[in-house]
């Protein structure tokens, strides 16, 4: 029986040569230098063995305080295929000199295979969210043949992990990459090698170890040093340190594209509607393109996340209808936004779960969510903000004012750090501006645990829960989503 004509005219893709498996023992060792045990093929890399899933590579890096071939039988039992190492072990393995070299060779060799568009992410606030909506949307268009780095893997170990779990087949990745001293986004941004890079913005986080918002500047705008030639940085137009980070693009010969509701933004705001779900109806310019699209998550800093999206949508070449629709259809991340109904007397709370992150724009902006939201009552559980150095009591006291134009009526301060806000939350004046917001300041989670309890909740009610994640609000949020409604 012969083929039926259209399949003989199927057309051929270069990318159809391309293995389906992520890794093969043979490419491990061509691009790591290392030497194979056994023929294997795997599908995943992991450098956890808790996390291990059937198909994986393990990768035994070793820590300061720990050395990842202890797990290496864990590992296996959990279903890894094979194990990157630098001493033989009983399992298929590849023999290295250096596991951390090796996963940065592997990286290194994945983005090289790989014909595709990469986009990096770096910001003071919202990368994750950003780098997640980005995801969402080119994921769709190019039918699944989209990557990304998870969680929030964007620091020296978190980069080349994310590089190395790269499919060969992709189209679009995006990766996320973050920093806490001068020096870091450079040599992340060289391993990314990105078509398209992003800043969501330069605000006052690790300013404790950077000493000005010029150095926090300054060290955002190393991601562009890795572009490739002729590449995009997509920059904030309404940030104070618009200027600074154009100029440190435009000397590298990218192209700027600007988002914002500045009047000379290229993606630029033309109006922000809110729609019954809590988010928001957005019309914007695109350059020439006039676009109007749903943005799912509430807070008027994902009206700009989204104007970020799309412009490096349209710069990566991909889709701005299916972004549109990917934006309208964005659920908030755990720690990161996401939305829980508690069962309370009288009905069901609110609880908003913010407490991976925080600076202080980040709080600002989820404290105007809150006053947004319509509650009964609104209170806020608000965690010691991190990296401010000397600015630590400033930058705490002075978010009495978001507090109050919230409308919080009741504040619960976790960690020695809001001493400044809970001075300033107790002068006369602030509780008369406050409208009778009462306040309680406690040591732990725990601690806030039992202090929510003793307020109590009652139906209606809105709590948001922000604070720097190792302050541990997690637990909080845990421990009330547990009554889930």
């Amino acid at each position: 029986m012969s083929a039926h004509p259209a399949l003989l005219q199927w057309p051929v893709r270069a990318a159809d040569s391309l293995p389906l498996a992520l890794w093969t023992s043979a490419a491990i060792a061509e691009a790591t230098g290392g030497v194979p045990s056994a023929e294997f093929q795997c599908s995943g890399v992991e450098i956890d063995s808790r996390d291990v899933m059937e198909g994986d590579l393990f990768v035994a890096l070793q820590g300061e305080s720990t050395d990842g071939h202890r797990f290496i039988e864990k590992a296996f039992e959990n279903g890894a295929a094979a194990a990157l190492v630098d001493r033989p072990v009983d399992y298929p393995h590849v023999l290295v000199e250096d596991t951390f070299a090796a996963l940065q060779a592997l990286g290194a060799a994945a983005r090289a295979r790989a014909n595709m568009v990469a986009i990096g992410v770096t910001g003071s606030v919202g990368k994750t969210g950003v780098k997640e909506a980005l995801f969402a949307a080119l994921d769709r268009s190019s039918r699944g043949r989209a990557h990304r780095s998870v969680k929030s893997y964007n620091n020296h170990v978190g980069v080349p992990l994310s590089l190395a779990r790269t499919p060969a087949r992709s189209r679009f990745a995006v990766y996320e990459m973050g920093m806490n001293h001068a020096g870091e986004i450079d040599a992340l941004t060289r391993q990314v090698r990105p078509n398209v890079a992003v800043v969501t913005t330069v605000a006052p986080a690790h300013i404790e170890n950077l000493g000005s918002m010029e150095a926090v500047a300054d060290a955002k705008a190393e991601i562009f040093a890795g572009v490739e030639p002729g590449g995009t940085a997509i920059i904030p137009a309404d940030n104070a340190h618009h200027a600074q980070l154009k100029a440190a693009a435009e000397k590298l010969g990218l192209k700027t594209v600007s988002f914002g509701t500045a009047a000379d933004a290229d993606a630029r705001l033309l109006d922000a509607i809110p729609v019954g779900s809590g988010g928001s109806l957005v019309t914007a310019m695109l350059g020439a393109t006039r676009v109007c699209y749903t943005v799912a998550e509430p807070g008027e800093h994902w009206i700009g996340n989204s104007l970020a999206v799309m412009a490096a949508v349209q710069a990566a070449g991909g889709d701005l209808g299916t972004a549109g629709l990917a934006l309208a259809e964005m659920g908030g991340l755990k720690g990161r936004g996401a939305r829980h109904r508690i069962k309370a007397p009288g009905g069901s709370a609110l609880l908003i779960d913010e407490s991976y992150n925080a600076n202080p724009a980040s709080m600002r902006a989820t404290l105007a969510q809150l006053g947004n939201t319509p509650a009964h009552r609104r209170i806020a559980v608000l965690g010691q903000m991190g990296e401010l150095g000397d600015f630590s009591a400033k930058f705490h006291a002075q978010l009495a004012e978001p507090i109050v134009e919230a409308k919080v009526d009741h504040a619960i301060l976790v960690g020695e750090g809001m001493t400044a806000l809970a001075r300033e939350l107790g002068k006369p004046n602030a509780a008369t501006l406050a409208g009778g917001l009462t306040f309680t300041h406690c040591d732990t989670p725990e601690a806030a645990i039992a202090a929510l309890e003793d307020h109590g909740l009652v139906g209606g009610d809105a709590v948001l829960v922000k604070g720097s994640n190792a302050v541990g609000l997690a637990r909080l949020v845990d421990h009330f989503a547990a009554a889930e409604d």
